[in-house]
């Protein structure tokens, strides 16, 4: 039986909008990745199959198939293929489980999973807005009463539906920050992101969202975002990003043949629809389908990665699954870290194995919504839990 494995995941800092960032195009961003990639396995890069790559945003520098655009600008092999994935926010999360598919199916050996956002110079909802009209079309307007789709409006549902106060959320969202502050100070990122080099010389090495001085009251003091009288903020929310992520997926007999050690298994991969209207509830039902599938326990789960599209997402997905807050986003999520659409499952699923590595845990479990009422979950193994 063929598998699919983790040799090397690797990431960007994540830098704010109009941030340290913004000069870099997004395809020369994508490359940078692929370069890590290479530099930290010594890859022999004529091996590769394909490269599968996220993004939202495909317009203007993020269109024409990015993915292809990223192989070229790294340099690789004219003959290796890229393609580009949208499932919206699960866009690089897709990317891993169709590398995963890929090589467990013999369609390939060694496959590059990832992607990319530069919300700076691409901004949210320019896809969106490249044309006339709605991009939903009338059959859908007319199915949902030509309810806007609005991931906002989603939150705000949410957190209603939760009974999720105000003053909750922002609790929530401290603690992001100050999760994601301690492990920047503990080193838990270093073997995990890749250094930038900048345009002046310098490098950017941190993830540029931490807000260290951040606090209750100033939380408490900003507007809402959506509704006049609701309870998503800025401050509650997560942050328009820049950013890329990648990862090299293989079987475990070609990483043998290649030199490669493996990280971790692909356990389980699986997506879910859910109500396109709330569209954020749907890492609930995706994290009961990949435990099933899986054959596994909540209490199996050492360390979970739940993206923080708003606190209401993983306050909502804490009170149905009753999983521990001290294993969920342990080193902080998107609302302290950045959110860049595209690359950001890939940014997780990065975070989350070499957090399993480091803390020694067995099983990981990644999901995020996804905007149409979706979302991903993948189940990692670490390979290397009691080395």
């Amino acid at each position: 039986m063929r598998d699919a494995v983790v040799v090397e995941a690797v990431r960007t800092p994540v830098g704010r909008r109009k941030g340290t960032l913004q000069d870099i195009h997004p395809v020369d961003l994508s490359a940078i990745v692929l370069d890590a990639l290479v530099h930290r396995t010594g890859l022999d890069v004529s091996v590769v199959d394909d490269v599968m790559w996220g993004c939202v945003g495909q317009v203007g520098e993020q269109a024409a198939n990015i993915g292809r655009s990223a192989v070229l600008a790294a340099g690789w092999p004219e003959r290796i293929p890229g393609t580009t994935i949208d499932r919206q926010c699960g866009s690089s999360q897709q990317t891993i489980h169709f590398a995963a598919a890929s090589v467990i199916a013999g369609h390939a050996d060694v496959v590059v999973a990832g992607g990319v956002e530069s919300m700076t110079r691409v901004p949210m909802g320019s896809a969106r807005n490249a044309g006339p009209g709605l991009p939903f079309g009338p059959r859908v307007a007319r199915r949902y009463d030509d309810f806007e789709f609005n991931q906002g409006t989603g939150a705000e549902i949410l957190a209603r539906r939760y009974d999720l106060s105000r003053t909750r959320l922002d609790e929530y969202s401290l603690e992001s920050h100050h999760r994601a502050a301690q492990a920047t100070d503990d080193g838990r990122f270093a073997n995990e992101v890749t250094p930038v080099e900048l345009a002046d010389g310098t490098t950017f090495a941190f993830d540029e969202g931490v807000r260290r001085d951040s606090t209750l009251e100033a939380l408490s003091g900003l507007k809402p975002a959506f509704d006049e009288n609701g309870r998503i903020t800025a401050g509650n929310a997560s942050q328009i990003s820049d950013g890329a992520a990648a990862l090299l997926v293989t079987t475990s007999e070609r990483a043998s043949e290649l030199g490669l050690t493996p990280v971790a298994r692909v356990h389980t991969a699986t997506v879910v629809g859910d109500d396109p209207i709330t569209m954020l509830a749907g890492p609930i039902p995706a994290t009961a389908k990949a435990l099933k599938l899986a054959g596994l326990d909540l209490d199996d789960i050492g360390a979970f990665e739940v993206n923080e599209a708003f606190a209401s997402v993983v306050e909502a997905w804490l009170a149905e699954t009753g999983a521990s807050r001290e294993r969920v986003n342990p080193n902080g999520g998107a609302i302290a870290l950045g959110h860049p659409l595209g690359g950001s499952g890939a940014r997780l699923a990065t975070t989350l194995l070499h957090h399993l590595e480091a803390e020694g845990l067995r099983y990981g479990l990644q999901t995020m919504c996804e905007a149409g009422g979706m979302a991903n979950a993948t189940v990692f193994e670490n390979l290397r839990a009691g080395r």
